[in-house]
């Protein structure tokens, strides 16, 4: 479809170098317009879509820039070697060494252990020294006899008190027990009484003196 565009009147040719005029500005945007106009009434909408080019945009990508190149390595100064210095070696002859006098010590023999013998048997214990028991009868100790109670004289009261005294390594009585009674509490008192007054030969150990218990019979007998 061709678009034709119709001549404006009155706007004459336009001299080259010459600007236009307000007037034909208008005149030239009027018929633009009209001619749209026309287009949208008489074409139909699905014929305008190919008048209408699609407008493709293309991004171009810039490749990035390499890098520089690294700069070539600095030759390093190659140093001479030192020559190696010679050495001289002067060999010097060595004395003769002296042989020394060599001298054999006999080693003596070692000493024979002798054999074990048998582990002597303990010694046994010495006995323990034998011991004197106390003694109350000695005459020199001089010990009273009992006081024969006189309500025991009237009533005939008569016995035997056994009393058992613990002496001590002086000689004296320091704990009076009762072993034995008489049957009569009269004479069994009369009889501890007495005892505990009394001096004793304290018993011994060997030489010495040691506490001990004895006991000491009281006979109490009218006829006698």
């Amino acid at each position: 479809m061709s678009l034709f565009y119709p001549t404006l009147s009155g706007s004459g040719s336009r001299l080259p170098g010459v600007a236009p005029s307000a007037s034909s500005i208008a005149g030239v945007a009027a018929a633009h317009a009209a001619v749209l106009f026309l287009l949208l009434t008489i074409v139909p909408a699905e014929r305008l879509v190919e008048f209408v080019q699609p407008l493709t945009v293309r991004l171009i990508e810039l490749a990035p820039e390499a890098p520089p190149p690294p700069p070539p390595p600095k030759a390093q100064p190659v140093r001479p070697r030192p020559a190696p210095a010679r050495i001289l070696a002067v060999e010097t002859p060595a004395p003769p060494a002296a042989e020394a006098p060599v001298f054999t010590v006999p080693t003596p023999p070692a000493p024979v252990a002798a054999p074990p013998g048998p582990n002597p048997a303990p010694a046994p214990p010495a006995p323990p020294a034998p011991v004197t028991q106390a003694r109350f009868d000695a005459d020199y100790l001089k010990n009273p006899k009992p006081a024969y109670p006189p309500a025991s004289r009237r009533l005939g009261e008569e016995g035997k008190v056994v009393l058992r005294v613990h002496v001590s390594a002086e000689g004296r009585p320091t704990a009076v027990e009762l072993k034995g009674s008489s049957g009569f509490a009269r004479l069994d008192t009369a009889a501890r009484a007495a005892v505990e007054q009394w001096r004793f030969v304290p018993a011994r150990r060997g030489d010495e003196a040691i506490a001990a218990w004895v006991l000491v019979p009281i006979v109490f007998s009218l006829e006698g």
